[in-house]
């Protein structure tokens, strides 16, 4: 149990850069009690006690304003922001890692019995005040923009704006080269979120400029790095010093997010013997 409990608290730490250290998300994240409280009234659901785990599960709202029915199926790491107003349906299912906001909704569209609630298939994010409706599924790594009204199966790795929902961007672009992509994914390490961009997708465009300047550079440099190789090889001498690399550590968003991470990672030292 105190496993579980770790590893929800890691998830809130993995994205939320205003998480702090253990204790204050512990005691003050509602997503987290929601979700354990929902883990307490499945297992009663499962074993029969409906009215006891549906009684739960209204204290449960009262608490935290989140609502998620006990017989919903929902995996690990699922981070709830704020929460307020989430509401989960009887069939929805919610597959690991999944990110939801204040305000959604995994509705019904039908009053028969069944599978009426859709499906969030691994990493989905879904966007504040998005109403995600009926027996749908929404494929891994989705992201559904804010307030907007799904209604329609989503492919993988699309996403989703406005009402009624249409795909905006039907997969996530390869990048040029796979050293541009490690070397981005390595700076989004190093930042801990990915607020400065360093993902092919994010949404600021002059963030989104940005990352599309360091993958040129990078892919520069690797191809002048071929090129000196290549007549050195042919008895030219050129090229000899190395090309600096880019060090973005002196400026000052940058320490401000190495410090906040350092602070996130404080989480890493909890016991969960105690």
């Amino acid at each position: 149990m105190f496993t579980r409990i770790k590893e929800d608290v890691h998830s809130v730490f993995a994205r939320d850069p205003a998480a702090r250290n253990f204790w204050e998300v512990f005691f003050n994240s509602p997503g987290l009690h929601a979700l354990w409280c929902y883990r307490l009234n499945h297992k009663l659901w499962q074993a029969g006690w409906f009215f006891l785990a549906r009684t739960f599960s209204t204290v449960a709202r009262w608490f935290t304003g989140i609502e998620i029915h006990p017989a919903a199926t929902i995996g690990r790491r699922c981070f709830i922001d704020h929460g307020m107003g989430v509401v989960i349906g009887e069939t929805a299912e919610i597959g690991d890692d999944v990110t939801l906001y204040h305000g959604v909704t995994l509705g019904g569209t039908s009053w028969q019995a069944g599978k009426r609630h859709p499906t969030l298939e691994q990493g989905v994010v879904v966007g504040a005040g998005a109403q995600i409706l009926g027996p749908i599924t929404i494929g891994a790594g989705a992201k559904i923009g804010s307030n907007s009204v799904v209604v329609k199966h989503v492919p993988s790795h699309a996403t989703v704006v406005g009402i009624p929902g249409r795909v905006v961007t039907a997969k996530a672009p390869e990048l040029a080269a796979d050293s541009a992509k490690q070397q981005r994914a390595a700076i989004a390490e190093k930042y801990g979120f990915d607020a400065y961009a360093v993902s092919y997708d994010n949404p600021d465009p002059v963030a989104n400029s940005i990352g599309k300047m360091l993958d040129h550079i990078h892919l520069l440099d690797a191809k002048i790095n071929e090129l000196s190789c290549a007549l050195n090889k042919l008895g030219g001498d050129v090229c000899e010093q190395q090309l600096p690399e880019l060090n973005l550590d002196d400026q000052d968003f940058c320490k401000a997010e190495q410090l906040a991470k350092q602070k996130r990672q404080q989480h890493d030292d909890f016991d969960p013997k105690i």
